[in-house]
């Protein structure tokens, strides 16, 4: 049911701007309202949800540990799985952001009979990696819209990607490993009983709006083609806030930028927002030197005591009179 929600909610996506546009000519509200509009969303959510992460406290150090603790100087400790000092942090910041380190150790089990098989997940950790780094190489690529003149290493990053030269016009090789990668994370959720039990339309919906990005854009460059100069001409003029929707510049254009535009909107609400949280989980950037260094909780407020020579002081004659001992006559 989740699936099919899911699904159903694309469809409806991108039927709107097929009647909109195409029957309504509502080219101006698809071309420059809703992509200023999604892009203000975007930004705003982002700042919103990395400025409330930033002020949840952190008192004390939390991080995730796999490794040995730096003590005694004969134990040799975890540089990576457990840092005590900033580069230590970096390194496994970027293990982490880069390559997916806690994904490639990952591990799943499985019930063989009645006993428990513990093997590795390394297809999910490839398909994962696979994903976002086809994705940020799209992203990069479609600078060539956006800069007048194109950089050189964007042109460079185009012709590395359509190396195999696959097709007319050629086939990007990301295009087709993000394609592959959506459909195994997708296939993953489906065919896992465990999994498909767990997933929400939080789950489904963003992979359905990914593919829906990744397949409108695969058909308008190799079967529904669109006017590409007219598309840097809106997009320049998206950056120069002198935007002007020239005509002729095809429906299948309006489909993709429709998505990317709610995809962009989406963002700052969704599971997606982890692209900002990895950079602020306590667990993963703090150096784990609680043996080395005392930390004082921000907390802590200055206490009003008693003290017994003040108590004493208060108490005395009826101390004295209790007959019980006291320091000063």
């Amino acid at each position: 049911m989740n699936v099919w929600f899911s699904l159903l909610a694309v469809i409806i996506l991108v039927l709107i701007p097929l009647g909109a546009v195409g029957g309504a000519s509502l080219g101006y509200l698809f071309g420059i309202v809703i992509p200023y509009t999604a892009f203000g969303a975007f930004l705003c959510g982002f700042i919103y949800r990395v400025f409330q992460w930033g002020r949840s406290p952190v008192p004390f150090r939390i991080p995730t540990t796999c490794g040995q603790q730096k003590s005694l100087p004969w134990i040799k400790a975890s540089f990576f799985d457990n840092p005590s000092n900033g580069v230590g942090v970096f390194g496994r910041m970027a293990l982490e952001i880069l390559l997916f380190r806690s994904l490639f150790r990952n591990t799943k089990v499985e019930l063989m009979g009645q006993r428990p098989v513990y093997g590795g997940a390394k297809w999910l950790w490839l398909a994962g990696l696979t994903f976002h780094w086809s994705f940020l190489f799209v992203l990069l690529r479609h600078l060539r819209f956006f800069t007048t003149p194109m950089p050189s290493w964007v042109d460079i990053l185009t012709k590395m990607d359509g190396f195999f030269e696959v097709g007319v016009p050629t086939l990007f090789l990301t295009d087709a490993a993000l394609l592959l990668a959506v459909a195994y994370l997708f296939l993953r959720r489906v065919v896992i009983p465990q999994l498909r039990y767990i997933s929400l339309p939080a789950d489904y919906f963003p992979l359905f709006l990914i593919l829906g990005v990744v397949l409108s854009g695969i058909l308008m460059r190799h079967f529904y083609k669109v006017d590409l100069f007219r598309v840097k001409e809106l997009a320049s003029g998206w950056f120069r806030f002198t935007p002007v929707v020239p005509d002729g510049i095809g429906l299948p254009f309006y489909v993709h930028l429709f998505l990317v535009c709610v995809l962009l909107a989406y963002f700052p609400m969704s599971k997606l927002m982890h692209m900002g949280g990895v950079f602020l989980s306590p667990t993963r950037n703090l150096a784990n030197n609680s043996r080395t260094r005392r930390h004082i909780n921000p907390w802590n407020y200055p206490v009003k005591v008693h003290t017994y020579e003040e108590y004493e002081d208060e108490f005395r004659d009826k101390m004295k009179a209790a007959g019980l001992p006291v320091e000063k006559e």
